[in-house]
C-alpha cells in the first residue's frame, strides 16, 4: 500500500504530465494524418485523426486534434481555396500542431495550420488512381462515344430541388430568344456532402428504369443534366469518386454536367459527355443545340425551295421549246401518217380484191362439188338406217310374246323383281294375245 503523503491526486498526476509535455515538447510539429472525423463548433473545429497500415488498413494510431476559432478563421478559406474542398473524413493532411495536455480534458493536438498542398497532392493521387482505373475497364471515353439526338428536348435532370441553379436552368429553358420548346423532369439528389455520390447514383437508376420502360412510362429521356447551384464551391469531393465515375460513364444516354466549378474539372465532369460551368451554361447548351438544328432545316428548307424554283424555270423553258416544237412536229408526223395510211388503204383495197378473187373462185369448185357430196351422204345414211331398221325389228318386244314369253308391268313400268311388289299391288300381265288384270296376294 502507497504511504500516507507519497501519493499524487489526479490533478497533480495530470499537471505533473502537462508539465513534462509542454518542457520536453515545446515545439511545433508537422504531421501527416487522415480524417476520420470533422466538425465545427462555435467557430472550433474538432478533428478526429488516424494513420492506418499501408498492407491492411487496420488503424495503428489515433488522435484528437483541435483548431480554435482565432486560427481556423485563417486556416480554413485558404485551405479551401486552394484545394476546392472543405476538410471531410477519409481526406489526408498535413497538419502544423502542438502538444496540449489539460488537467481536466486530457491530451490533443493544437492544430496551427494546415498545408494544402499536401492535401491536393493526394487529392491528385487518389483522383488518377480513379482515372488509370477507368481506362483499364474501357469505359473513361464512352459517353463521348454518344451522340445528342439532333432534337434534344426531354431532360432528366438531377438536381437539389431548392437549388437556385435549376431554376436558373429550367427558366432559360422556357425563356429562350427561339421559342423552343423543352421538357425538363427533376430526380431530386444531394449535391454536396458525404450524400453526393449514393444519392446521383440512385437518381440515376430511377432515370435509366423509366428510360427502359419508355413504353409503359410513355417517355423517353433524350439526355440528363446534373446541375449545382447555390451549394458551396469547396464541397466538390462527392464527385471524385470511382462509384459515381463508373455509373455515369456506362450510362446510355448523354450526360451534361454544370457543377459551378471553375477550378479544374471533377472527375464527374471528366467522363460525362458535356461539361459545362454552371446550370445556366447547361441551358444554353442544349438551346444553342436545338438552335443549331433548327438552322440547318430552315437552310435545308431555302435550299429544297431554290432547288425547286430552279428546276420549275428549266422545265417551264423546255415546256416552252416543246411547245413550240410540238405544231410543226404535229404537221410532219400528220403528214406522214397520211402517206402511211393512204398506202395502207391501197394495199387493203388489193389485198381484199384478191381474196374476193380467190373465194369466188373457191366458191365455184365447192358448188360444184356439192351434190356429189350430198348424194354420197344420202346413200350412206339410207343404208345406216336400213340396218338400224332390222336391228330394231330384232328387238321388238312383241317377236319375244310370239315366243311364249310374257311382260308384267305395274303402273306401266315393267316389273324385274319381285322385291318391287307389295301384297295388294295391281299388276299388268301381257301375252301374246291378250292382257291379264292381277292382284298381288303375297309375295314369295
Amino acid at each position: 500500500m502507497a504511504k500516507s503523503g507519497n501519493h499524487l491526486t489526479l490533478y497533480e498526476l495530470n499537471k505533473l504530465v502537462r508539465d513534462v509535455i509542454e518542457y520536453e515538447m515545446p515545439n511545433e510539429y508537422w504531421v501527416e494524418a487522415e480524417l476520420s472525423e470533422c466538425r465545427e463548433t462555435r467557430g472550433h473545429c474538432y478533428m478526429e485523426l488516424i494513420q492506418k497500415d499501408e498492407h491492411s488498413a487496420t488503424p495503428i494510431a489515433k488522435a484528437s486534434a483541435k483548431c480554435w476559432a482565432s486560427k481556423w478563421m485563417l486556416v480554413r478559406p485558404y485551405f479551401e481555396r486552394t484545394t476546392g474542398q472543405r476538410l471531410h473524413a477519409g481526406m489526408k493532411v498535413l497538419l502544423k500542431v502542438y502538444p496540449q495536455f489539460h488537467e481536466a480534458y486530457g491530451f490533443s493536438w493544437i492544430v496551427t495550420d494546415i498545408d494544402p498542398t499536401y492535401t491536393l497532392g493526394d487529392m491528385a493521387r487518389k483522383r488518377q488512381e480513379i482515372i488509370r482505373q477507368l481506362k483499364e475497364q474501357g469505359i473513361f471515353d464512352l459517353q463521348k462515344e454518344l451522340r445528342l439526338p439532333l432534337f434534344c428536348q426531354n431532360i432528366a435532370v438531377i438536381s437539389s430541388e431548392t437549388a437556385a441553379g435549376y431554376g436558373d436552368f429550367c427558366n432559360q429553358l422556357a425563356d429562350n430568344p427561339y421559342g423552343l420548346k423543352f421538357s425538363t423532369r427533376l430526380f431530386p439528389a444531394i449535391m454536396q456532402g458525404d450524400g453526393v455520390e449514393q444519392s446521383i447514383i440512385s437518381a440515376l437508376n430511377r432515370i435509366y428504369d423509366i428510360t427502359s420502360q419508355s413504353v409503359r412510362h410513355s417517355v423517353r429521356f433524350d439526355a440528363v443534366v446534373v446541375i449545382r447551384g447555390g451549394g458551396a464551391t469547396s464541397d466538390m469531393s462527392g464527385f471524385d469518386t470511382l462509384a459515381l465515375a463508373e455509373n455515369v460513364a456506362n450510362f446510355p444516354l448523354p450526360i451534361i454536367t454544370g457543377i459551378g466549378h471553375d477550378r479544374d474539372e471533377s472527375i464527374l465532369d471528366m467522363v460525362s459527355h458535356t461539361r459545362v460551368k454552371t446550370p445556366t451554361a447547361a441551358a444554353a447548351f442544349l438551346i444553342d443545340h436545338l438552335k443549331n438544328v433548327l438552322d440547318i432545316l430552315n437552310d435545308s428548307q431555302d435550299k429544297m425551295t431554290r432547288l425547286a424554283q430552279q428546276q420549275l424555270v428549266y422545265y417551264k423553258s423546255q415546256f416552252a421549246t416543246i411547245a413550240g416544237i410540238l405544231p410543226r412536229l404535229f404537221s410532219n408526223v400528220k403528214i406522214r401518217q397520211e402517206a402511211r395510211l393512204d398506202a395502207l388503204n391501197d394495199s387493203i383495197t388489193h389485198l381484199a380484191q384478191m381474196k374476193l378473187s380467190s373465194s369466188g373462185s373457191m366458191l365455184t369448185t365447192i358448188s360444184q362439188r356439192i351434190p356429189i357430196l350430198l348424194d354420197r351422204r344420202l346413200m350412206s345414211e339410207k343404208h345406216r338406217l336400213q340396218l338400224i331398221e332390222e336391228r330394231t325389228k330384232s328387238l321388238d318386244p312383241a317377236l319375244l310374246l310370239q315366243r311364249g314369253y310374257s311382260i308384267t308391268l305395274k303402273n306401266g313400268k315393267a316389273v324385274r323383281d319381285a322385291s318391287q311388289l307389295q301384297p295388294g299391288d295391281t299388276i299388268e300381265t301381257r301375252l301374246a294375245k291378250g292382257t291379264i288384270h292381277s292382284t298381288v296376294i303375297e309375295e314369295q
